[in-house]
């Protein structure tokens, strides 16, 4: 670990200036001082924002839910509006991590942290991620857990965040507070596909904050859960994983929100499941058909080919979990 200042803010603004002066915000650090063991990031100056007045979770006039950006993940999977307005959320966060890092780990955190590519982890290694330039070592090497949508020339790394998926399936909006003022970005448009930059992950002006992640109202009822298939049941990253919210009246899908993770440079949306869902009536068969497009557009390396076939097995299985059918 190389050496770096650390100041605690003890206000909004004092965060700010410190950000604009190019500190690093933290809060439970669980990614980012684990990338400081490793060599990986080289921060300069660390600001705590841990003292902060951004852990609220309220709903939102207009039926929606707004978690402010250091709610911990155990409390925000515990907590009753969470639970029961959008059980995806509060699935996806107690199935990410272990107890005790969800016990530390705040929400604004979960959705900044980098990927777990063991050749972004390796500073021996080639990657554009961590030294633009220096190109890419999962291309040829073993490439098992990357990604096969949203890939690259310059990247195949995979987003590790769980809760992420089930924000991007929900249509959720991060707050951001910066040197500049309030502004709101899209989840959709917050994390960034690698394209030719891997290494710039996040839409995020210099010295910006994240204060909340708000998820918009849905039709109710709105039934919603979180798939993971993992190679061990603890502890691990996925392999795939879907995110599924259905809203079912009359015996007809009139609203279908699925993205899915483990498979993509950031979590993925699938419209065309969706698009296959809507006005049917649910059933098996519609669950296998809609499944068929989760990979579409999918590009597999040598070694993780398997998620294809994978991914539409998880995505047709947590519809059925979710919505039913004969």
């Amino acid at each position: 670990m190389y050496p770096f200042s650390f100041t605690k803010a003890a206000h909004t603004r004092a965060a700010l200036d410190a950000g604009r002066r190019g500190g690093r915000y933290i809060a439970g650090g669980t990614t980012l001082v684990d990338l400081m063991r490793e060599t990986v990031e080289r921060p300069d100056t660390l600001v705590d924002i841990s003292a902060l007045p951004l852990r609220d979770v309220t709903v939102t006039e207009r039926g929606g839910l707004r978690i402010g950006a250091l709610v911990r993940m155990a409390e925000a999977a515990a907590h009753p509006k969470v639970r029961t307005l959008y059980p995806v959320v509060s699935q996806a966060l107690e199935l990410s991590a272990s107890a005790q890092l969800r016990n530390m780990a705040t929400i604004g955190g979960n959705i900044m942290q980098r990927t777990r590519c063991t050749y972004f982890r390796d500073v021996t290694a080639a990657c554009n991620k961590r030294e633009p330039g220096t190109g890419c070592a999962a291309l040829e090497g073993f490439n098992r857990s990357h990604a096969i949508l949203g890939t690259s020339k310059s990247c195949v790394a995979t987003h590790p965040s769980d809760v992420a998926v089930a924000f991007a399936a929900l249509e959720a909006t991060v707050h951001l507070l910066g040197p500049a003022g309030r502004r709101s970005v899209a989840f959709a448009d917050f994390l960034l596909n690698p394209g030719d930059t891997p290494n710039r992950e996040q839409a995020l002006l210099k010295g910006e904050l994240i204060t909340a992640v708000e998820i918009p109202a849905h039709p109710r009822p709105l039934r919603s859960g979180y798939l993971k298939v993992r190679d061990r049941q603890s502890y691990e990253f996925a392999l795939t994983s879907a995110a599924v919210a259905l809203h079912i009246r009359g015996g007809v899908i009139r609203e279908a929100k699925v993205a899915a993770g483990g498979v993509g440079t950031v979590p993925w949306t699938l419209p065309a499941v969706e698009g296959a869902l809507i006005g049917e009536r649910p059933s098996d068969r519609l669950w296998a058909e809609a499944a068929r497009h989760a990979a579409d557009g999918a590009h597999p390396l040598k070694h993780n080919r398997f998620k294809t076939e994978l991914l539409k097995r998880t995505v047709e299985r947590q519809q059925r979990i979710v919505g039913g059918g004969k």
